[in-house]
């Protein structure tokens, strides 16, 4: 869209509706981590059956999310995003009548094909319709709705589950669903773009390209450890508060994992504090704190420590997504597109893989050792940072 169009849209509808489609669409990831318990006595499955309707929904978002980037360079992004919001809205309704863990599985499977076509899509959208001066706040609030779901999703499953039966949480998500995708149909604007003359082939070869970039391969190792250890640490969070000596109730667990809202806040204030303080000391002290906050959580002594350490492990957490995306955009150049493409993939990629380390380490360790893996994750990134060139 050239920039005589751009000053015509309407910025601030535009960023509600991505900030919305944004926190409804990633809550779908992030609503079974407290179902674990209900869909193990519904379907007589074990834990590890449990947590794979959450890790096959992420890692098929993952690699669903580098189809789609290719596809919407060659036919449209508006497209894209109204066929994958409408699929994931009818396949997310067919959840709720699921009635064995088979058919609840593929239908998980393909609700993860609808509803990844939104984050990849939609940050390169951004750049397409807003003009310059908008993008970067628009972004901001898109991104901190990925965080904002972790939370949101949570608490809405917890309670949505405990008043009406987790049936319920599918046909409610659905409504919301068609929804975004009615606001998507009638009020985003359609891109204009130039011809896309590369192949789609050629859009998928060029991935390997980014690993010749040193910069870039340490922002794909940050992002691969942000969800994993976010998702692994609320897998572990739980278990860790249920237990003995804290014995916290169902009601006690749903409100501290509502307290993380106010963590994941910070993400707004990520453009101030890297002005301040400078891109690659605001991502190492951010992995960092991070680290030894989950550290910190396995060994506190007392509840209201252990919710404090998770609190600034979240926040660090917000900082780190808009900034690492704005370390992705700077180091890759003409391969921006492709490089927030992988970007997406890698992301999800890793919110597979925490709750199944997670479950992996609480049936077999302890939350303690839970909590300290994620952790020394966190620190090899931190070691990574260092390989970055001077600002």
């Amino acid at each position: 869209m050239d920039n005589n169009n751009q000053k015509l849209v309407n910025s601030p509808l535009i960023t509600f509706i991505l900030t919305w489609a944004g926190l409804t669409i990633l809550m779908s990831m992030y609503i079974t981590i407290p179902l674990t318990t209900a869909w193990i006595a519904e379907f007589a499955i074990n834990e590890t059956k449990a947590i794979w309707l959450s890790s096959a929904f992420a890692l098929c978002y993952a690699f669903s999310s580098l189809i789609y980037g290719p596809l919407s360079d060659r036919f449209g992004r508006k497209i894209f995003l109204v066929y994958g919001i409408s699929f994931l809205t009818i396949i997310t309704i067919l959840c709720g009548f699921a009635d064995n863990y088979e058919f609840l599985l593929i239908l998980r499977i393909l609700q993860a094909a609808g509803a990844s076509a939104f984050v990849p899509i939609s940050l390169v959208y951004i750049a397409d319709v807003l003009p310059p001066e908008n993008r970067l706040k628009t972004l901001g609030f898109v991104s901190s709705s990925f965080l904002i779901a972790s939370v949101v999703a949570q608490v809405f499953s917890t309670v949505v589950e405990a008043a009406l039966g987790w049936h319920y949480i599918f046909f409610i998500l659905g409504f919301f669903y068609l929804i975004t995708a009615i606001l998507t149909i009638f009020y985003l604007p359609k891109e204009v773009r130039d011809k896309q003359e590369s192949s789609i082939l050629s859009n998928f070869i060029n991935i390997k390209k980014l690993f010749l970039n040193r910069a870039l391969c340490i922002s794909f190792l940050i992002s691969f450890m942000l969800l994993f250890s976010l998702i692994g640490m609320y897998t572990i969070l739980g278990t860790f508060l249920s237990a003995a000596p804290f014995d916290y109730t169902e009601n006690q667990i749903l409100v501290v994992r509502g307290i993380g809202l106010i963590a994941v806040i910070t993400s707004l204030f990520a453009n101030t504090i890297t002005i301040k303080f400078g891109v690659i000391r605001t991502v190492q002290a951010s992995l960092l704190i991070a680290a030894l906050s989950l550290f910190l959580m396995g060994i506190s002594p007392y509840p209201i420590l252990a919710i404090l350490f998770s609190l600034f492990f979240i926040a660090c957490i917000a900082v780190l997504v808009p900034v690492n995306i704005s370390l992705i955009n700077k180091n890759s150049a003409a391969q921006r597109g492709t490089a927030i493409l992988f970007n997406a993939f890698i992301l999800f990629v890793g919110a597979s893989f925490g709750p199944m380390l997670a479950t992996y380490l609480i049936l077999h360790t302890n939350t303690f050792i839970g909590f300290a893996v994620f952790s020394i994750v966190l620190f090899v990134g931190l070691i990574g940072t260092f390989f970055f060139e001077s600002e």
